[in-house]
């Protein structure tokens, strides 16, 4: 029996990187051999145990044979006879195929280690085309990897596009899907990800929603840039900066999406975009059965992240019932991510990044003064006429904003 660190945490420690799990691959053994040295069985497809003491997983060495579609379409194989490179060899990406025997000596039969000194992202083999989830996955590599100088190697973008041809992708989950996505959600530059299944046709098939919005053109005043999908990306990036809450950073990612569905005879303005993006945005939580708490904050972004940029021309009464509709009284921290997502959109071109947004500070301000009265007394000098409590006391958070904003105003 011989034993194996693999995968992420040998790449890391080439990296300079913390390493956060240890993944352990075991040749030369047995189940049987496995149990009798107290390790705990918790493989459902293939013999994989917890260290009786760490709890660290140690996977006995394996061979896989595709057997069907999409991710799930593979028969494994597990005997003491496995080698090492065998094992190896079905990883998917080069520096991701590195193992380190006990004594710390590195063993790298398909040049990890130099992809790693040239800053390549590079499948293994050839079965890399077998399994559809590994082109969410370097798409999510190139994410993590690109602020080191990453890049995916021409070969392996070629197999990816290959993947997609054969109509593979269909096949995944979307539960596979979306834990790829929210993963990929908290990488330093999330943007690349989306980016790079672009590059070979996946989001027009996963995320059409985002697609469609590459050719839309902006008012020129507002985006340089022109192109929506490009504005959308640079959003991200920006956003990628501001907050490391995957939440926050697809509320970015979803804020302009109802301009996909602009008419072109309005092009460049959107009239009604706003609103007009909750419908993409609750297809796209649906389909990919996206948790709630992401489809709520992106529609409240779509919804509002304009009214945000136009704080000091709102009438308070526009104000209050903005804080209304997004539910802020009861969960308040949607004001700060609102905020954050509107200042990532404000700010969304490089030369903008380090700029002030007061309009930030400002619709804080204004929630903090909307907050600011007494329901209780207002309550109880409606003791007359309860149904009156709405009422009053939308009346005085109106009253509080306006007097407010009478002395911020130039």
């Amino acid at each position: 029996m011989k034993i194996y660190l693999v995968g992420g945490a040998v790449r890391d420690k080439l990296l300079n990187r913390p390493v956060k799990d240890r993944d352990w691959v075991v040749v030369g053994a047995s189940p049987a051999q496995m149990l009798a040295a107290n390790y705990k069985p918790v493989g459902k497809d293939f013999p994989v145990f917890l260290h009786p003491e760490t709890h660290e997983e140690y996977a006995l060495a394996r061979t896989e044979r595709k057997s069907g579609k999409g991710y799930h379409g593979f028969t494994f194989f597990s005997e003491p006879s496995v080698t090492l490179e065998q094992d190896l060899i079905r990883r998917d990406l080069t520096i991701n195929a590195i193992a380190q025997d006990e004594d710390g000596n590195l063993v790298d039969p398909f040049n990890g280690v130099q992809d790693i000194k040239t800053k390549t992202l590079r499948h293994v083999s050839d079965a890399f085309r077998e399994d559809p989830l590994r082109v969410l996955r370097v798409a999510r590599f190139y994410a993590r990897y690109a602020r080191y100088g990453f890049t995916i190697a021409k070969g392996t973008l070629q197999l990816m596009c290959d993947i997609v041809a054969k109509g593979e992708i269909s096949h995944l989950t979307p539960e596979r899907v979306w834990i790829e996505t929210e993963k990929a959600l908290g990488e330093p530059r999330a943007a690349l990800y989306f980016q790079a299944l672009r590059s070979c046709g996946v989001l027009e098939i996963l995320f059409p929603e985002i697609e469609r919005l590459f050719g839309v053109p902006n008012p020129g005043r507002w985006h340089p840039e022109i192109c929506t999908g490009v504005h959308t990306m640079l959003a991200l990036e920006q956003a990628c900066l501001l907050t490391p809450n995957p939440v926050e950073r697809f509320a970015a990612l979803c804020h302009d999406v109802g301009k996909g569905l602009t008419a072109a005879s309005d092009y460049p303005s959107h009239p009604g975009h706003e609103q007009g993006g909750e419908p993409p945005i609750n297809q796209l939580c649906q389909r990919l059965k996206i948790p709630n708490k992401f489809r709520d904050l992106a529609r409240i972004a779509s919804r509002y992240h304009t009214h945000v940029h136009r704080l000091n021309s709102l009438k308070p009464t526009t104000i209050v019932k903005m804080f209304q509709g997004m539910d802020a009284f009861r969960k308040p921290e949607r004001v700060s991510q609102l905020a954050l997502v509107s200042k990532a959109d404000a700010t969304a071109r490089p030369i903008y990044h380090n700029q002030p947004y007061p309009n930030a500070e400002l619709i804080n301000e204004l929630f903090h003064q909307a907050c600011d009265i007494d329901a209780a007394a207002i309550a109880q000098s409606c003791s007359d006429d309860r149904q009156q409590i709405p009422t009053q006391i939308y009346n005085a958070r109106v009253s509080k904003v306006k007097n407010f904003l009478r002395h911020v105003k130039p």
